[in-house]
């Protein structure tokens, strides 16, 4: 402002000036040649500083009303603006003032990437509103008023979308601060792949050391006894060839187990992006099992609609697996002239997904979705006759390695690792699983009831035993409440052979 008025100022004596010598040089004819080069030149000094000021005032203007300083990396290059906005990972640049006004922390400027995952606008907001992690604010303040350049790693929560994420912030330089205003840039960087590779190495390599002992302890046992004592007898020879061979089928299926249940972990905060075909994959899962069933003399049966009708979110492998997983476990345990159910539903609700199918089973609920994500669920139940699990057991059903007590040795022998597989996978589909059971009650004819002074004998009523696990998946959308035609099935022999 005050190079204005110099200018006002100035100009105003150099035009006096200037008239001044074009009256002298009215009256004084022989000076009139030198008072007009002299008048010249002070009217064009006096023009050209005042354009020279006036184009200074009009540049600073500009400057002051441009919204963000686009300085370029190249000439003809983008601006550092447009590089930040490309970067993958979520960079801001946070303003603060007072060390105390934790509120006055505000995001003057936020890439794509951070827009996106802490749902920033595109100017920017306050600090506290997009994360509230304590450490990352605290290293922020470090850099905003201590100068100090840091990182600090924090996890967000979520269900299966659980991240890992590392903080770095560091203090920006600033020309002409007012009011004490300080900058510190902050990036984030997503760690959970890292993360999940290097827990699942260390997991992968703890649970093999421990379920691979016993296995390889009994095979070095029967090749020591086969070597002494055992060596000239075939008859011994033949069992403990036998038994060893079991022993590395199941070593077979153990890392086979758990090299699939790795890779379903490293992806399980992905949720799937294409869609499956639930009832074609009960169908061929059905297929693949009929000559076992058959072999157990169980009978199979679908109750599904047509497959192609109905489309879900999910991964078809994978869902292709948890069937597999769930019909097999049913069969291993479901007794010789019984029947294993599997049923599709669509358009089910939460509540309804939720719901006893017998009110006098034992419920549990294995793994709950998010609320409010998904309004409607596909689900898939599957149903066998066997004895049932006893209510006790029901909460470690899904840890790794867990069998029900009673049911470890004899036919159905397994690594324990097929329904954390079912787990692990719903969760990436952000479904759930529920399991019912009804067990035996171990009452004897002569057990007696006391109620109200009268004594009476229990009725030889046994109940009816089953186990029965629900997997749902959501659903793109509602398919309307018409009923579809059903594809009711039962076979032992290959589902090939049905209509």
């Amino acid at each position: 402002m005050e190079k204005r008025q110099s200018v006002w100022k100035f100009v105003p004596v150099g035009t006096v000036i200037g008239c001044a010598i074009l009256v002298v040089m009215a009256f004084l004819p022989p000076m009139h040649l030198l008072t007009i080069i002299v008048a010249l030149v002070v009217i064009g000094y006096t023009a050209i500083r005042y354009l020279s000021l006036l184009g200074d005032a009009e540049e600073k203007i500009r400057a002051l009303k441009a919204p963000e300083k686009q300085n370029k990396v190249q000439p003809l290059g983008p601006s550092f603006q447009e590089v930040l906005r490309a970067v993958p990972d979520p960079v801001m640049i946070v303003s603060g003032h007072e060390p105390d006004d934790i509120a006055a922390r505000r995001v003057i400027f936020a890439n794509d990437a951070a827009q996106t995952v802490f749902h920033l606008r595109p100017d920017g907001g306050p600090l506290v509103g997009a994360i509230r992690v304590p450490e990352v604010l605290e290293n922020v303040d470090e850099a905003l008023f201590g100068g100090i350049t840091g990182s600090v790693d924090f996890e967000t929560s979520g269900g299966a979308r659980d991240q890992f994420w590392r903080a770095y912030s560091a203090p920006l330089p600033m020309e002409h601060a007012a009011d004490g205003q300080r900058l510190a840039l902050l990036v984030i960087r997503d760690e959970t792949d890292a993360r999940r590779m290097e827990r699942m190495r260390a997991d992968f390599l703890a649970n093999a050391s421990h379920e691979l002992r016993t296995p390889l302890a009994s095979i070095t046992g029967f090749i020591e006894t086969l070597r002494g004592p055992a060596r000239d007898d075939d008859q011994a020879r033949d069992r403990f060839l036998t038994i060893m061979g079991a022993q590395a089928d199941r070593m077979g299926r153990l890392i086979a187990d758990l090299l699939s249940l790795s890779r379903i972990e490293m992806s399980e905060h992905v949720p799937p992006s294409g869609e499956a075909d639930l009832a074609l994959a009960v169908r061929d899962v059905v297929d693949s099992l009929s000559v076992l069933a058959q072999q157990k003399g169980v009978r199979l049966r679908i109750d599904a609609p047509r497959p192609g009708l109905f489309p879900i979110i999910g991964d078809r492998d994978q869902i292709l697996q948890v069937v597999q997983n769930l019909t097999d476990n049913a069969l291993k345990y479901a007794p010789q002239d019984s029947e294993v159910s599997i049923t599709v539903c669509f358009d089910v609700t939460l509540p309804q997904a939720m719901s006893l199918s017998d009110k006098q089973a034992a419920k549990l609920v294995l793994l709950r979705p998010d609320r409010n994500v998904h309004e409607y669920y596909a689900r898939v139940t599957v149903r066998d006759e066997g004895p049932g699990i006893k209510r006790e057991f029901l909460p470690r059903l899904a840890e790794r390695f867990y069998r029900v007590e009673g049911q470890k040795s004899g036919d159905k022998l397994g690594t324990g690792l097929g329904l954390a597989i079912v787990k692990h996978i719903i969760n990436r589909h952000r479904g759930g699983l529920v399991v019912e059971s009804q067990g035996a009650i171990s009452a004897k004819e002569d057990d007696i009831l006391e109620r109200d002074g009268n004594v009476a004998s229990l009725p030889p009523v046994p109940p009816q035993t089953f186990t029965a696990f629900s997997a749902y998946f959501p659903q793109t959308r509602a398919f309307g409440s018409v009923e579809p035609p059903r594809l009711v099935t039962r076979a032992a022999a290959p589902m090939k052979d049905a209509g």
